[in-house]
């Protein structure tokens, strides 16, 4: 799989002449989108080196070059940071392995009650939860290993769509979020497996992933819906552990003397408080 041709050829798909200034006749193309020539002509290049550039057997890519092919595909700051980093990929683990919290970033969750907070993966992976962020989302300390996952929830448990009222626009997100984790070469096999899972699992997956949209979390408002409470507003912010970058700290909370802010209020206060679970921590201590 060439993912820097397949980022390329779904932001050329998504374009027509007339977007880049090019003349255009009703009836005379055969496809949508622009052609690998026309993409060239706009930034500059020759048609052969940008055919070379989509097939991944370019070398040397200069940031010129990048700047110009970036402009004539229209794209975004994260489009282009996600451009740049499939053409110049920086070092990572041959090996990817599944990400863990350390107990510091535990006891920081834990303090953070009641105000939710969960931590993940670059893949989604929820690493740890607080009690309110069990409360708000989901209890994933309950779930089997191999669902601690907020991909695979949102696609594949039907709680999500109860959860998120505008659950098509946060699922196709979380697709963009795993979209902008991918390698360049696709060397990530937890990444191949969970998109395979879901891929087979969810027609809906299928369709957000072959969007290729790139998504980053960073801060925003999301609605939730709870049985007992009805819907909350809720802002989100996504801090990264200086020490731990392929983790995400996000936390959870309501604009102050908010209707939501009371709801929140109102579940924390319905909820025994308890430390901190890990997902699966407390499954292997009952066992014990």
């Amino acid at each position: 799989m060439n993912e820097l041709g397949e980022f390329l050829r779904s932001r050329r798909a998504r374009l027509t002449p007339p977007d880049v200034g090019l003349p255009w006749r009703s009836g005379s193309r055969r496809v949508s989108g622009l052609r690998r020539e026309e993409i060239a002509l706009v930034a500059g290049v020759s048609a052969d080196y940008y055919t070379r550039l989509e097939q991944g057997r370019a070398r040397n890519v200069s940031a010129q070059v990048l700047t110009a092919v970036a402009d004539a595909l229209r794209l975004d700051q994260l489009e282009r940071q996600h451009l740049t980093d499939l053409v110049k990929p920086t070092g990572r683990p041959d090996q990817p392995r599944p990400p863990k919290a350390r107990p510091a970033i535990r006891m920081m969750l834990d303090a953070l009650d009641p105000v939710p907070a969960v931590v993940h993966g670059p893949r989604l992976e929820v690493v740890a939860i607080n009690r309110m962020g069990k409360v708000l989302i989901d209890d994933f300390d309950a779930m089997p290993a191999a669902e601690r996952n907020m991909a695979r929830w949102m696609f594949l448990n039907p709680k999500a769509r109860e959860v998120y009222p505008d659950w098509t626009e946060i699922a196709a997100q979380m697709v963009a979020i795993l979209r902008a984790a991918a390698r360049p070469d696709a060397s990530d096999p937890l990444l191949a497996a969970l998109v395979g899972d879901l891929s087979t699992g969810s027609d809906e997956f299928s369709r957000f992933w072959a969007d290729y949209r790139v998504f980053k979390h960073t801060h925003g408002t999301k609605t939730f819906h709870h049985e007992a409470v009805g819907d909350l507003r809720i802002n989100y912010e996504s801090l990264v552990p200086a020490a731990d970058p392929d983790l995400s700290l996000i936390i959870y909370s309501a604009a102050t003397g908010s209707p939501s802010e009371e709801k929140l209020k109102l579940l924390s206060s319905w909820v025994t408080p308890r430390p901190l679970s890990v997902p699966g921590e407390s499954a292997a201590a009952s066992r014990e």
